[in-house]
């Protein structure tokens, strides 16, 4: 995965995360939206990530995986 620096992942627009109105899981490319996928259902698993937050982050990611 690409590494993200702060300044960048700041000047990224909303659109570009799996949770907009939070700023989390930042996907503007493939490796990261993959990553997102996965630290959802890690997040969910631990209790710290609702079950309807983590289908729309997989739902984004999924759209820019193309799958």
């Amino acid at each position: 995965m690409a590494t993200l620096k702060a300044a960048r992942r700041s000047a990224l627009p909303k659109r570009e995360f799996g949770l907009p109105d939070e700023r989390k899981y930042p996907m503007p490319d493939r490796s990261h939206a993959a990553n997102a996928k996965a630290r959802a259902t890690q997040m969910v698993k631990s209790g710290k990530l609702s079950a309807a937050s983590a289908a729309r982050i997989r739902a984004k990611a999924n759209r820019i995986l193309g799958e």
